[in-house]
């Protein structure tokens, strides 16, 4: 696409938003802001609107948004050459001195790639120079494990931006030079410069050490930045209102942060702990701000009614007219006064997730509700008049047997029994929605030591399944395909040796077979290797806060089918997890 229609582009976009932030550049650090896909998604990730938030908070920063193309656009813009712009100035992105990438999703590592491509950057770290700008790389995923986007990062940021944007722009305000800029981000909690460390490996291909490079400065491992507590900061919250966006122009707030259940599959639970829960007045009085723009909230957390004002939030949310969706809702926190305000609210479906239907696997990962809970939660949000019930399942969890599958059956068959004898006499019967996963072991959870079950299995437990739900009225299920998983997997669980993989597969669009054959990648070795004879894995360069044998002791409770049980989670968090110390 030729820049002038980048630019009519552009203008059209912010024509049609509310909230976005133009300044002069004069005299401040510019920071081009990416989501690493399009404008529709981007805009309703709520990580991205806040870092654009935290960026243009500081007097001395302006930062503007850029996006990968929609795909009826992209190879016009390949084939123009035109430089890519950015939208609020539409000013060229390799002008900017930091270009920064909120990256969420894997998948999305190679439109990290592509924007690179198209913004005239090179791809890799090592073949910039002093002209270019900062490229650092940030999001959920660097928490989690970083290491299959190190060398195309100068820095990455890892942990939570409110605890990381000031010690950037301060370095910034210091350093003589790029070199000096890397060594005084090194000395910042959650900076990680790829370049400043070896790796060494063994001789049967795992990491034997990650070496820091002589005259760097360079900590053994960099500890996740984090808040320590929410009381002085904003929620984040949406800031810029369109309706071109997948959620359209819906107002989202996090409510809480951290979950200390501990389900031991749950890179989020573990990776954004410890608990914090936001002030209920900043909440409410943000969702009074966004009514001229909003008509509905959604809130955002993994733990919602972890927050101790969850019903007084709610009440007030509904006095105000919005119509509420929650996030997924933990079975063993609702309540009859929590459902009525959701339906009230108008909203109509209700989202939980069981992650298998026998108590003994729920043991193993440590879901602690039983399906007796289930069924009893089920009755009361029926009983509500909600019409609708999407569940989440996992399969290929450790230990799991076709009686584990029958189980998913059996619990969904009940479940679909309650909503019917509530439904028939209202006249209307809603339905319920299954989505279906195979474990992907994360890194930073008690499953991280584990290969990710065979295809060949997976493949069987999947046709299992559909054989299982088939021809069930009122009752769909989606079942994700062994084979998107197992590239899931080697993106999750790679090291920087899977770099040449996320290279090739931008190059030719995505097809991760070609790409995982061309480049040489022994892709098995990463996804369907025991790793827990390992010396270093390639995420322990990032320190999140919790123990190697923390996760170990956790793993082998699973083996025995035994749960972990906090008394009140928030209390058992501060004890059992020292993340900020």
């Amino acid at each position: 696409m030729k820049e002038w229609k980048q630019r009519e582009r552009a203008l059209e976009l912010l024509s049609r938003e509310v909230g976005y932030v133009r300044k002069p550049h004069g005299g401040k650090l510019r920071v081009a802001l990416a989501f690493p896909n399009t404008y529709f998604v981007g805009m309703s990730n709520l990580g991205f609107q806040t870092v654009y938030k935290l960026f243009n908070e500081e007097t001395d920063i302006v930062c503007e948004r850029f996006f990968l193309p929609p795909k009826s656009e992209l190879a016009a813009q390949v084939a123009a050459g035109a430089p890519l712009i950015t939208l609020e100035s539409q000013t060229p992105v390799r002008d900017f001195d930091v270009v920064a990438f909120s990256v969420s999703f894997e998948w999305d590592y190679t439109n990290v790639l592509t924007l690179l491509r198209l913004a005239g950057i090179p791809a890799r770290a090592e073949q910039r120079t002093h002209h270019d700008p900062l490229v650092l790389i940030g999001g959920a995923v660097t928490f989690v494990n970083p290491e299959p986007l190190a060398l195309f990062a100068d820095v990455i940021a890892a942990g939570e931006g409110e605890a990381l944007i000031p010690a950037l722009l301060q370095a910034f305000k210091q350093a003589s030079d790029r070199d000096d800029l890397l060594r005084r981000l090194v000395a910042e909690r959650g900076y990680y410069v790829p370049s400043f460390y070896d790796v060494e490996y063994a001789a049967n291909g795992t990491i034997a050490s990650y070496v820091a490079r002589p005259g760097t400065d360079a900590p053994a491992v960099v500890k996740k930045a984090a808040l320590k507590t929410t009381d002085a900061v904003d929620p984040p919250a949406t800031t810029i209102f369109t309706p071109e966006t997948e959620f359209g122009s819906r107002f989202l707030v996090e409510v809480v942060r951290g979950c200390a259940n501990l389900c031991r599959f749950c890179w989020a639970g573990y990776n954004y702990l410890p608990v914090r829960a936001f002030p209920k007045d900043r909440i409410l009085e943000l969702a009074r701000r966004a009514q001229p723009y909003s008509s509905r909230a959604g809130l955002v957390s993994i733990a919602l009614c972890d927050h101790p004002e969850i019903e007084a939030i709610l009440t007030e949310l509904v006095e105000m007219g919005y119509a509420i969706s929650p996030a997924s809702l933990r079975l063993d926190d609702l309540t009859p006064t929590i459902l009525d305000l959701l339906r009230r609210s108008g909203e109509r479906t209700i989202t939980i997730a069981p992650e298998t239907g026998s108590d003994r696997l729920r043991r193993v990962i440590n879901k602690t509700v039983t399906n007796d809970e289930i069924l009893k939660a089920a009755e009361m949000i029926f009983a509500a008049g909600f019409e609708n019930l999407k569940l989440y399942f996992m399969i290929g969890l450790p230990t799991e047997t076709d009686d584990d599958l029958a189980a998913i059956r059996d619990l969904t068959l009940q479940l679909r029994d309650v909503m019917l004898k509530h439904a028939r006499p209202r006249g209307q019967v809603g339905r319920i929605v299954g989505s279906v996963n195979p474990l992907v072991p994360k890194p930073g959870t008690a499953y991280q030591w584990l290969p990710m079950t065979d295809d060949r299995t997976l493949a069987r437990t999947i046709k299992r399944m559909q054989t299982l739900m088939a021809g069930v009225d009122n009752v769909y299920f989606n079942i994700k395909s062994e084979r998107h998983s197992f590239y899931q997997a080697l993106l999750s669980l790679g090291d920087r040796r899977v770099a040449p993989a996320i290279e090739a597969a931008e190059r030719n669009g995505g097809n991760w077979r070609a790409a995982v054959s061309e480049s040489g990648v022994d892709a098995g070795f990463f996804v369907f290797r025991d790793r827990s004879a390992d010396a270093v894995l390639p995420w322990d360069i990032i320190d999140g806060g919790m123990k190697d044998a923390f996760f170990r002791s956790e793993f082998e409770k699973g083996l025995r089918e035994e749960w972990t049980l906090p008394p009140k989670r928030q209390k058992e968090n501060a004890r059992l997890l020292p993340v900020l110390q």
